[in-house]
């Protein structure tokens, strides 16, 4: 089973940069640089730093929401909610090895699949802190993405370090699963 660490600066108590080097030496599959309330030009200059430390552990980064910045930065991984997917103009795609997005549903990953996604996040499925009040989505949730498309899956929403929820994950089709909080609080 596959990790994908997911970073949320603000749940970090050292500084951010010196956290992305604690979880680049965990040797995740890839870091997602997922900082939802930055403009386009502070996350470009964060991404900068980021991929500067994720390059010298080997660990690849894959810059959310701001394709354009990634291409600028010659990052050849993003992870696009699907809105934004949908709006990827013709040409764009062919320009990463990777694009991500996250699904709520099974209709989203259907149609996140025929967009050519190279995988996609499923949940949430766990109870979480970073989703307060929305019941979970569960593993019921995840088996059917799974079990609906060809491409990876991977669970996001409470997943932890814990064995028998890894399982669980891969029990119901998951290929590996996203980790934020506990990458960021190492």
């Amino acid at each position: 089973m596959k990790i994908i660490a997911v970073s949320n600066r603000k749940l970090c108590e050292r500084p951010f940069l010196e956290q992305i080097e604690r979880v680049c030496q965990m040797k995740p599959q890839a870091i997602i640089l997922r900082e939802k309330d930055l403009s386009e030009e502070e996350y470009r200059i964060l991404s900068e730093e980021v991929l500067s430390v994720c390059k010298k552990y080997e660990i690849p980064c894959i810059l959310h929401k701001f394709w354009k910045t990634a291409l600028e930065l010659e990052c050849t991984s993003v992870h696009l909610p699907l809105p934004e997917l949908r709006k990827l103009p013709e040409g764009v795609k062919e320009k990463f090895q990777r694009i991500g997005t996250s699904v709520h549903s099974v209709e989203d990953a259907k149609e996140a699949e025929r967009l050519g996604v190279s995988y996609m996040t499923a949940g949430h499925i766990y109870v979480t802190d970073c989703k307060k009040g929305l019941a979970p989505r569960g593993l019921g949730f995840l088996k059917d993405v799974c079990s609906t498309v060809n491409v990876p899956v991977y669970a996001i929403g409470g997943i932890k370090f814990d064995e028998k929820q890894w399982e669980e994950l891969k029990q119901n089709g998951a290929s590996g699963g996203c980790i934020m909080s506990g990458m960021m609080e190492l």
